[in-house]
């Protein structure tokens, strides 16, 4: 037994063996911890992701949710995911955002209840004021027309002759929101079907005055309706197609002094241009 611990300690003494055993562990080591890290980077996590397209400003639900696999490398290099459903359940998604279907989601593209802005008014433009177009479901291409989409505005009339005259009145109008007829936005519940019944959109103060006196000219049949800007409208058969030019003096020659009211009520500066 003494020989043995002399043994030992003369091997342990040797400064040459004490180097090896050194490097020995040292190698043991760092093979155990890379093996260790390589398993973490690619062993699969679950994430969240979009079963569907959801909307700017909709509540997000459990039925929209599904779960992916992916490596753990692609979690810690990916910047604001959101890594479970109960990040995401009770909030919303976050204005001017949709989640596309198939999507991931981000920290930057949701927000609470209480992080919700107004966002009728969010970014509005100087000299712009925000417009409510009635609608329904024939009109809203099937209620596929969603808040964030770009429209193009068009005006039907009858003139005095009888000839029906078209025009694209205003081009490439950004959705604000899509509600129905209690007020409530069509898209704010994948759960509940609602009808749409007012596009909300923001136009010029100059174009929202002469919107607002054709929606209040009796005679003449006067029609306002959207067209998605990947649509083209095809004139139906008898209309004429005029300038928006001519349709806004149109739109003059029938108003009153009615709305001069409003007018006043708006920045003359902002009007005038």
């Amino acid at each position: 037994m003494g020989n043995i611990m002399i043994s030992i300690k003369r091997f342990f003494g040797n400064k040459n063996t004490v180097t090896i055993l050194g490097v020995i562990i040292g190698i043991v080591v760092l093979y155990f911890g890379y093996n260790i890290r390589v398993k973490q980077a690619v062993e699969p996590q679950q994430i969240p992701y979009a079963k569907v397209e959801i909307a700017s400003n909709t509540l997000i639900t459990d039925s929209m949710i599904g779960m992916i696999k992916v490596s753990k490398s692609f979690v810690d290099q990916t910047p604001n995911l959101v890594t479970s459903k109960a990040q995401l359940i009770g909030k919303y998604v976050s204005y001017d955002t949709t989640v596309a279907e198939g999507g991931l989601f981000y920290k930057t593209e949701v927000m609470t209840e209480e992080q919700k802005p107004n966002y009728i008014t969010v970014d509005l433009e100087e000299c712009h004021t925000v417009y409510s177009l009635a609608v329904n479901m024939h009109t809203t291409y099937a209620n596929s027309i969603m808040p964030g989409d770009y429209i193009d505005l068009f005006v039907s009339a009858t003139n005095d002759s009888g000839q029906v005259i078209v025009t694209k009145f205003i081009e490439s109008i950004k959705v604000r929101d899509v509600r129905d007829s209690d007020g409530v936005s069509v898209f704010s519940s994948a759960s509940k079907n609602r009808e749409p019944a007012e596009l909300i959109f923001s136009v010029p103060n100059k174009m929202f005055i002469l919107l607002t006196k054709a929606d209040n000219i009796r005679s003449n049949s006067i029609k306002i309706f959207p067209v998605p800007r990947n649509q083209e409208y095809t004139e139906n058969h008898g209309e004429t197609k005029i300038t928006s030019t001519e349709m806004q003096e149109f739109i003059e020659s029938k108003s009153d002094d009615t709305f001069n009211t409003i007018i006043s009520d708006i920045d003359q500066k902002c009007y005038n241009e």
